[in-house]
């Protein structure tokens, strides 16, 4: 009994022993737990911190501008080419159509319009999804289109993790608070990629209907709807059951969302899923060259990212009829030349096993497979000889090349079709490479008769440019025979020697100091130390006429013409014309001895043809922004009211001068008025027009030569053309047209430069590596008959307009010496009169001539020695009878013809 109490101590105090250690034990575990919990909330806290930290701002979106293609335009409005890094048509909020919104609003995000960016069920029941799914599956997304905008938008990544999900929930809450769910929406349908190249709803419905926005139905809305999930694995033309399958879900979610009844849910996805394609314009057909240079110059000014995706409208001044017609002159210029000096050069390859016999289902198929050549216009067909005897040739129609989409009745695509080679093709091929039983070749088919021509890519290059004389707009520019083979631009680009149609602005700068048109210099020969110029013809005439010289392209004439005046005064001419940039002051230059391209030639003549203002040509007429403000104009020439009576008359008038402005009344039309216009004085002093007031033309550009002396050369370049070297030019056009031939040293180039009183068209002609063109083939011969029919178009439906006689000059006819002709003559040059002029000029040296850098003489072109004893004579020119070390001149007996012009 005694003992009880001891057990009864044990007993409480292991109670006791049990509870200490079980206190210790929680309140070490909660110690743990609290640790650990508060550790974790510091690293949650961190990476909170660090994620904040890391995030983009949301403030630039207020003042979104998305990345929209610029587009150019011909002068009649006509859309030409689209220039983007992304297709995007940006629609804004209120013209994007409520059935568009909801099929996006239905299919992504149904809360769209209650959340504050995130969706917290959708996360939850995403989450759920993607713990059953097992590992390795991609998790199914939660994201709202707010979110996605700031992943778009802003974080610019789709990897995955929980890091980024983090930081796009998080912007996508700053999103909310910073912009309206309007603006939200707008940004995600005008920024989402929707497949086949195609960033927006606008790209997307041109891409895959052919349509504007605005006239979709229900089930094509539904259609773009579907694509944001996948537009690879939607895409209609690889896949359409899931397409349709995925479109008529689409329509089941918008009549849940009350968006579409379920009758009208239903009869949509009864609708078969009809897609149209739709061809990007771009460049508009023949228009590649002129588009391709108008790229290149937004690019100069305003930098790639404004150009590719600024969303500009620029106004060209493209005339596309008239450029395709000019670019298919050219290409019968360069097919004519090709066949008369090179020959048919054989088949392209040769497929095994093709003959008479073989099944159409064989040829066709073997044909397909097959690469065109560089080069292959869109006229032309790849085509396989099915039998060389008979000349019998197929091909797959729009196979290789797609017709113009303006053309009649195409054929279908991939039908096959055969004809017979034209018979003289075929004799032809047989000159030099015969056909064989699968031979590729290239063919053009003939509108009738079941015929094709054999055709083949020429070696030679031209470039065509035609430009309005009065402003500089450029209507027409080609740059070659295919921009597909070669984007090199040969009109732009290529620094050609214009030969003797650099001859006129030689002439033009001898007017300027008052020498007429009658005056007369020495045709005959004459030697620079090393140097032995001579005549095309190789032939002397003695005294000559200024005006007998250029219309003949005499050499020897424009040489002593050009010592007389001095070449720095000649350099100075072309280079305020814009012809050059620099030039040598070496008198071959005055024969063409120097470097420029087509296009700066044509505005050289234009500046002619304008009556001595340097005109600068120009192929845009304006570039405006997305909201429409004008960026730039071209300048020059703009519309301002009438001068106050004060500002032109009286003690107040302002000295005319050459650079003085001009301002030339318009009429309502923009046409020139040739009448005094009458202005009331408060319209004219408060600057303001009003349906009483005529603008006027106000013209800022340089004048560079006086109207008196750019008509004068106008006059001679006619008689150039009616009975000159440029006969071939002026064949069939029954207007006034003056113009020069060119041909350059070797016939390395061949030119032929013209106009009217309102168009001016350059034609150049050669190879890209410079080689002869051939003996005697010159500029009227190959540029001329192309010049005639680029003009022909160009005029066609013109009014027959004369050149303008400026005041201060006289017509004459009188006899120049070698037949009858017309002359502009100042005040003060008496017609047909040829004054002495004395000798100012010091003696020429080889500096003058740069006969330190003549090439080798050229043995075809060796001058004849004829005219044996005579002189060198100048007429009192300081390229006399006498040579740089002052012993009389001998004559030509071989060398060069003339460094640069030779017609």
């Amino acid at each position: 009994m005694g003992q009880q109490p001891d057990r009864v101590v044990q007993r409480s105090s292991g109670r006791g022993l049990r509870r200490r250690t079980l206190r210790r034990f929680l309140g070490a575990s909660a110690a743990i737990v609290l640790a650990g919990g508060l550790g974790g909330g510091i690293m949650l806290w961190g990476q909170y911190q660090g994620i904040m930290a890391d995030l983009p701002t949301v403030e630039g979106l207020r003042s979104y501008q998305p990345p929209v293609m610029s587009r150019l335009y011909a002068q009649d409005d006509q859309l030409v080419a689209e220039l983007a890094n992304e297709r995007r048509i940006f629609v804004p909020y209120n013209a994007i159509p409520d059935k568009v919104k909801n099929a996006f609003i239905a299919a992504e995000d149904q809360k769209f319009w209650t959340h504050n960016g995130v969706d917290p069920a959708a996360i939850l029941r995403a989450g759920l999804t993607d713990l059953t799914r097992g590992k390795g599956r991609r998790p199914i997304g939660a994201s709202t289109i707010t979110q996605q905008v700031a992943r778009i938008m802003l974080l610019g990544t789709n990897a995955v993790s929980l890091k980024r999900k983090a930081k796009e929930a998080f912007l996508a809450m700053r999103v909310e608070q910073v912009l309206p769910k309007e603006k939200i929406l707008e940004i995600y349908l005008n920024e989402i990629y929707l497949g086949n190249g195609a960033y927006g709803i606008g790209a997307a419905a041109q891409t895959y209907f052919n349509k504007p926005l605005d006239q979709l139905d229900d089930a094509e809305a539904a259609f773009l709807g579907a694509l944001p999930k996948s537009p690879t694995n939607y895409n209609p033309e690889r896949f359409p059951d899931a397409a349709r399958g995925r479109r008529n879900w689409v329509l089941e979610r918008m009549a849940d969302i009350g968006a579409l009844t379920p009758e009208a849910a239903h009869a949509a996805a009864a609708q078969p899923l009809d897609t149209r394609a739709f061809v990007r314009p771009g460049p508009a057909l023949g228009s590649e060259w002129f588009a391709e240079q108008v790229r290149r110059e937004l690019i100069e000014r305003y930098g790639q990212d404004m150009t590719m995706q600024g969303g500009l409208d620029v106004h060209t001044s493209l005339d596309l009829p008239l450029q395709r017609a000019a670019q298919g002159i050219l290409r019968q210029g360069l097919l004519a030349y090709d066949r008369a000096h090179r020959g048919w050069q054989g088949a392209i390859r040769t497929l095994p096993g093709i003959g008479p016999d073989t099944p159409q289902a064989s040829w066709t198929a073997a044909l397909a497979a097959q690469t065109p050549p560089l080069g292959l216009v869109e006229q032309w067909r790849l085509a396989v000889v099915l039998d060389a005897a008979k000349g019998r040739v197929g091909w797959l129609e729009n196979s290789v090349v797609r017709r113009n989409p303006q053309a009649s009745a195409p054929m279908p695509d991939g039908a096959a079709q055969e004809a017979l080679l034209l018979a003289r093709d075929l004799t032809w091929a047989r000159r030099s490479h015969p056909l064989h039983n699968g031979d590729v070749v290239m063919v053009e088919p003939q509108a009738a008769g079941g015929r094709a021509a054999l055709m083949q890519v020429p070696l030679v290059e031209g470039a065509v440019v035609t430009l309005d004389a009065h402003t500089g707009r450029v209507l027409a520019l080609v740059g070659g025979w295919s921009f597909q083979a070669s984007q090199f631009n040969r009109a732009t680009q290529a620094l050609r020697q214009p030969g003797s149609s650099f001859k006129p602005f030689v002439y033009l700068t001898a007017m300027e100091q008052g020498i007429s048109p009658s005056q007369e210099f020495e045709d005959s020969p004459v030697s620079y130390g090393t140097w032995h110029p001579n005549n095309y013809e190789k032939d002397f005439w003695g005294a000559t006429t200024l005006h007998d010289a250029l219309r003949e392209s005499r050499n020897l004439v424009t040489i002593r013409l050009a010592a007389h005046i001095g070449m720095k005064a000649v350099s100075d001419m072309a280079i305020k014309l814009g012809l050059v940039d620099t030039m040598p002051q070496v008198l071959p230059a005055a024969l063409g001895a120097v470097e420029t391209t087509v296009l700066k030639e044509a505005g050289a003549y234009a500046t002619l043809a304008s009556g001595g203002r340097r005109i600068t040509p120009t192929l845009i007429d304006d570039v405006q922004d997305r909201q429409g403000r004008v960026l730039w104009r071209a300048p020059g020439l703009t519309l301002a009211p009438l001068p106050a009576q004060s500002d032109t008359q009286g003690a107040d008038a302002a000295p005319a001068d050459k650079t003085a402005t001009d301002l030339t009344p318009v009429d309502a039309a923009g046409a020139l008025s040739p009448a005094t216009v009458p202005a009331t004085p408060a319209a004219v002093s408060s600057g303001l027009l009003s349906p009483d007031t005529l603008p006027m033309l106000r013209d800022d550009r340089p004048r560079v030569a006086s109207e008196q002396s750019a008509f004068q050369i106008t006059t001679m370049l006619q008689d150039v053309i009616r009975r000159g070297t440029g006969m071939l030019a002026g064949q069939g056009i029954d207007v006034p047209v003056a113009g020069k031939t060119g041909t350059s040293q070797n016939f390395n180039d061949a030119w032929f430069a013209g106009y009217t009183p309102d168009t001016v068209t350059v034609v150049w002609f050669g190879f890209d590596t410079p080689q002869s063109l051939g003996r005697n083939e010159t500029g009227g011969a190959i540029a001329g008959p192309i010049w005639n029919k680029v003009m022909k178009v160009a005029l066609a439906g013109q009014p027959r307009l004369d050149f303008p006689a400026p005041p201060g000059v006289m017509l004459v006819q009188y006899d120049t010496g070698r037949g009858v002709g017309i002359d502009a003559f100042k005040d003060g040059q008496i017609p047909g009169e040829s004054l002495y002029l004395a000798d100012g000029s010091r003696e020429l040296t080889a500096a003058d001539t740069g006969a330190e850098n003549m090439p080798d003489s050229e043995s075809d072109m060796a001058a004849s020695g004829s005219s044996s004893g005579a002189t060198a004579g100048a007429a009192g020119s300081g390229a006399g009878a006498s040579d740089s070390a002052g012993h009389a001149a001998q004559p030509s007996s071989g060398g060069d013809i003339g460094m640069g012009g030779l017609y």
